[in-house]
């Protein structure tokens, strides 16, 4: 029997580009895994998590795109139409995941196991829903689709768990 996840770094995604992404790479750094969507009323939040992104890589933080088609089909696109819009439109640089769920029976095993750690209220309930990631791989923190990458409270969160 497998045993069961007890950080962040246990679990993998597979990139935009097909390719694994095993969280464990990003051990020792900060993260902030977001589920996103192209054509949200929220999709300008990819604008701040740029930002947020450019400012904090030198200090250990990455931000990684999860796209996601749970909430009213608002990533109807495959992994190159996502990709192109997210370069084009908000010039993101940070990493993306191939789409995958977020709620449910068949959501990733990472949502799944956030969810069972943080509880039902943290479950992401609409696009652009935040978990920050500590560098030792525990769930630090969870964000709401409103909270916006530019608020105080969010960018004291990320700042709390960038590595030392």
């Amino acid at each position: 029997m497998d045993d069961p996840p007890r950080c962040a770094w246990d679990f993998s995604f597979v990139g935009i580009d097909g390719q694994p992404l095993p969280l464990a790479r990003y051990r020792g750094s900060a993260l902030l895994i977001v589920n996103t969507a192209s054509k949200c009323g929220f999709t300008p939040q990819y604008k701040g998590l740029e930002a947020v992104y450019e400012t904090y890589l030198e200090r250990g933080l990455t931000v990684l795109g999860v796209p996601c088609d749970d909430f009213g089909g608002q990533e109807p696109g495959d992994s190159e139409e996502i990709l192109q819009f997210c370069e084009s439109t908000y010039r993101v640089r940070f990493p993306l995941t191939e789409k995958v769920k977020v709620k449910g029976e068949g959501a990733h095993p990472f949502y799944r196991w956030a969810a069972r750690s943080f509880g039902p209220w943290a479950k992401p309930r609409w696009n652009f829903h935040k978990y920050l990631i500590a560098p030792d791989g525990r769930l630090a923190d969870w964000f709401s689709t409103v909270t916006k990458p530019t608020s105080p409270r969010f960018i004291k969160g990320i700042e709390a768990v960038l590595p030392r």
